[in-house]
């Protein structure tokens, strides 16, 4: 009896060390889950403070001198494709010599000026204390410079229109009379002018100035203008003058073969069959670096989805080279070549980089990371040496298929860790390996897609300060004024002053593409900005069009000219030379 007794209490304990063996092996495995979501955790929060506090830019500093390098120098024989070992190599950064302080007269050189001769002195001081004779003026000097201040000002305008009557039948049965009607309204029934809307929407458009703001800066001037009055103009406006040379600008960006895009969220509260919390969507088209005249689009939607897409591009010949993000909805564009983007890919790796680990060349988020930063570095060397589009298609062959072919064969034989940023930044390049290549097939394809994400700020800028539109006519209409307001800077037009051009030329859907490409043209006398650094971007982009639209000449043999050009020599609003 004593020995079963025994013999139970002994398989209890058994029992027992098993149990704590299962629990411990529990608590360990759940010990090392938490370890891992707490690292994850810590990568998150030092993401957020980056992000919150941090600098947003991607640029890395200089590598210190003896550290690995995942690349040497510019091959100048092309390679096959393998992975890159590290080697160790010397860099120094280099220095950029400071700009030079402008003087006041180089710094406001495009307002007006005029000389105010100063008379302080009394008749007294004028008096010569040797011999009292009165002094003569024998010459003036500048003392001081200052910049004044005008404020702006309203003033109406009562148009009288003139009755004509024939003296010879007026005391006939049958008196003839004619009268001076003047020019028409601009918009029948309304006390808007060409100036003031093109205020109204130079201030919403270019400066972000929602109109309620207007609306209580107007009462400052004792003119009551209502916020409801200016969004009717600008939707009645858009639709009757801008939407036709919307159009034109449509009609001609599917002639092109280069282009980008991108979407962002925007809010309408009063769209049919639909919440006002419902997300809406503008998106932008633009050509890209084509070296042609830009041409930048934005166009409203109320859905995301990838007809939208295929839609606004509906016509333009199949083959052409469409960048984008990597929102799977441009898989509905079907006839376009698709580039990914290697600054969306670059952003992610390195927001993969845990903290302390920036120059760590083991870890795969630095080594992905690196990947993409060596094309980057490629493309600058490329621009600062101004290679023409068919120079750099060769060099992007010779030098970056070789990394490019590296990548995606390192790319498939990592394993990632705990780490969920590098998991997502793997599976994102992964999901779009088929496109990454692409851009390797001309020079006139971009390697990122920051042209068109630069293009929809301006859209997220003014929805933070507007916040929404209260209509879908008031969304179609911000798209309209979207357009002609980024046209306006591509071409450093004076945004204000073009704005007024047009509402006074009052483009029609009745006019041929003709006259609304001679309109277009009218906007060179508007340019208001130092030309230096948009010669230099010509002469950089001196890669060949498909199509002679833009140009006068043969398209396979007109060249841009460089710096020196004069300002009637540069491209007007579409590209022509003048």
């Amino acid at each position: 009896m004593a020995k079963s007794s025994q013999d139970i209490r002994l398989l209890e304990l058994k029992d027992l060390v098993t149990q704590l063996n299962t629990t411990i092996k529990t608590l360990n495995d759940t010990i090392a889950r938490q370890q891992t979501e707490n690292e994850n955790l810590k990568a998150e929060l030092s993401w957020f403070r980056q992000r919150m506090f941090g600098s947003s830019s991607e640029k890395r500093s200089a590598d210190i001198s003896g550290q690995l390098s995942l690349f040497d120098g510019a091959a100048e024989e092309e390679k096959p494709a393998e992975l890159i070992e590290p080697e160790t190599v010397k860099v120094t950064e280099p220095k950029k010599p400071r700009k030079p302080k402008p003087t006041l007269k180089e710094q406001f050189k495009g307002i007006e000026t005029r000389q105010v001769t100063v008379d302080t002195l009394s008749e007294e001081d004028k008096t010569c204390p040797l011999c009292g004779t009165q002094m003569v003026a024998i010459g003036t000097e500048l003392i001081r410079s200052e910049i004044v201040y005008t404020p702006p000002r309203l003033e109406r305008i009562e148009y009288m229109a003139t009755t004509y009557a024939c003296s010879a039948c007026k005391d006939t049965e049958e008196p003839q009379f004619v009268k001076d009607s003047g020019k028409p309204a601009l918009i029948p029934g309304s006390y808007v002018s060409e100036s003031l809307l093109a205020c109204v929407a130079y201030r919403k458009f270019g400066l972000y100035i929602p109109l309620y703001r207007q609306e209580q800066d107007f009462r400052q001037m004792n003119a009551p203008i209502g916020r409801t009055s200016m969004a009717g103009w600008i939707i009645a406006a858009g639709e009757e003058y801008l939407k036709p040379l919307y159009g034109f600008f449509h009609r001609e960006l599917l002639k092109r073969r280069f282009l980008m895009m991108d979407e962002t969220p925007i809010q309408i509260l009063k769209e049919e069959g639909r919440r006002a919390q419902t997300k809406s969507y503008l998106w932008v088209v633009r050509t890209g670096e084509d070296g042609l005249a830009p041409i930048i689009l934005y166009n409203y939607t109320p859905t995301r989805a990838g007809e939208n897409a295929r839609q606004f591009l509906d016509g333009i010949a199949p083959g052409f080279y469409l960048m984008s993000d990597g929102y799977s909805g441009y898989n509905k564009v079907k006839d376009a070549r698709r580039c990914a983007c290697w600054a969306h890919l670059r952003r992610y790796f390195l927001e993969a980089i845990p903290k302390g680990k920036e120059r760590d060349y083991t870890h795969p988020a630095v080594q992905g990371f690196m990947y993409c930063n060596k094309l980057f570095e490629y493309e600058r060397t490329y621009r600062e040496k101004g290679l023409t589009y068919r120079q750099i298609t060769s060099r992007r062959q010779k030098d970056q298929k070789p990394v490019v072919e590296g990548f995606l064969v390192w790319m498939n034989q990592v394993q990632p860790d705990s780490n969920n940023k590098l998991k997502k930044a793997l599976t994102y390049a992964r999901n779009r390996s088929e496109f990454l290549a692409t851009y390797l097939e001309d020079g006139r394809c971009s390697l990122s897609n920051n042209l068109s994400e630069n293009a929809i700020r301006p859209a997220v800028v003014g929805r933070k300060n507007w916040l929404f539109s209260d209509s879908q006519d008031g969304a179609a209409a911000n798209s309209l004024y979207l357009t002609i307001m980024e046209m306006s800077k591509a071409y450093k037009l004076n945004l204000y002053e073009y704005l007024h051009f047009l509402f006074s030329h009052r483009p029609s859907k009745n006019m041929s593409d003709e006259e609304l490409s001679r309109l277009a043209r009218g906007a060179r006398k508007y340019r208001n900005y130092a030309r230096t650094k948009w010669s230099k971007t010509l002469a950089f982009r001196n890669r060949l069009p498909d199509s002679g639209f833009f140009f006068r000449g043969n398209p396979q043999t007109t060249r841009l000219p460089y710096i020196r050009i004069s300002l009637i020599k540069e491209h007007d609003f579409l590209g022509n030379r003048g």
